[in-house]
Order: C-alpha cells, then structure tokens, then sequence
C-alpha cells in the first residue's frame, strides 16, 4: 500500500472577466495563455487544455492532492489579475468576475473535453457566452431545464 496520495481529479474550470467585458483580445490572449501555462505549472496544477475568450476562459485541470478547487481558482485568477495590472496590459485596472464554474470530467471524457476547449473559437462564430455557460450548466446538472 502507498503511503502517498493517488488523485486523479479533472476538472473542467471556467472563468469570466469583471461584467463580462470583452477585453481579452489581441496579444493580451497570447500573453495571459501562456501567463497562465507558466504560472501553473509554477503552482504544480498541470493544464491540459485552455482557451481564451474575450470574456471568459476554459481550462482543463488535474487538481493536486493537496490544493482545493479555491485554492487553485484563486492561484490562477488572482495572479494573472495581479500580472495583467503590474504588466500595464489593459488601459483601465484589470479584475475577474468574483464567481467560477468547477466541473468534475471522468476519465473518459478528458480526450473530448479538450477538444471542445480547443475548439472553442468556432463556437462562438454562433454561440453567445451566456449560451454556452448555460448550456455548460445544463450539462454538468447544475441547472435542469424546465
């Protein structure tokens, strides 16, 4: 028997800019991906798939052992606020919306979960966020239809 921990937690992790404004376009997408590559792998919370929107960000994690889902929300939020701020990135003081959406993935899915990350530019050709985080919700079973 180990006497280490043996976790392997997926998570699905979205996140939004403060009143969904859509600021997160042109080199600041480039630089904040791989702001947030870095910074994770810094913090030891390996992600397996991100995309950026101008309003909001999907990420797909394998939570550690020893972090909880606030923990790593606050590691990768507030620190890439923080980063953008510092770096002079936006022409207005940069902050995320206080909320996130932390969604378990199963094993089985991890493959094709990456590729609705990926492809997450197509979407939105023809999808709205609220429509999509809905459609998320729904999905996931935190919100049922009616």
């Amino acid at each position: 028997m180990t006497t280490h921990p043996c976790v392997r937690i997926w998570l699905h992790l979205i996140w939004t800019t403060h009143n969904l404004k859509k600021e997160l376009t042109g080199n600041l997408t480039d630089a904040l991906r791989e702001h947030l590559l870095a910074h994770s792998e810094k913090i030891d919370v390996p992600i397996l798939s991100i995309n950026i929107q101008p309003e909001h960000v999907h990420c797909l994690i394998s939570l550690p052992a020893k972090m909880s889902i606030s923990n790593v929300i606050q590691a990768l939020k507030g620190e890439s606020s923080r980063w953008i701020n510092e770096k002079g990135l936006t022409e207005h003081r940069f902050q995320w919306n206080r909320g996130f959406g932390a969604f378990s993935i199963s094993s089985a899915h991890v493959d094709r979960l990456k590729k609705e990350i990926i492809d997450q530019d197509d979407f939105h050709k023809d999808h709205t966020f609220a429509q999509e985080y809905k459609w998320w919700a729904m999905k996931y079973g935190v919100w049922r239809k009616i």
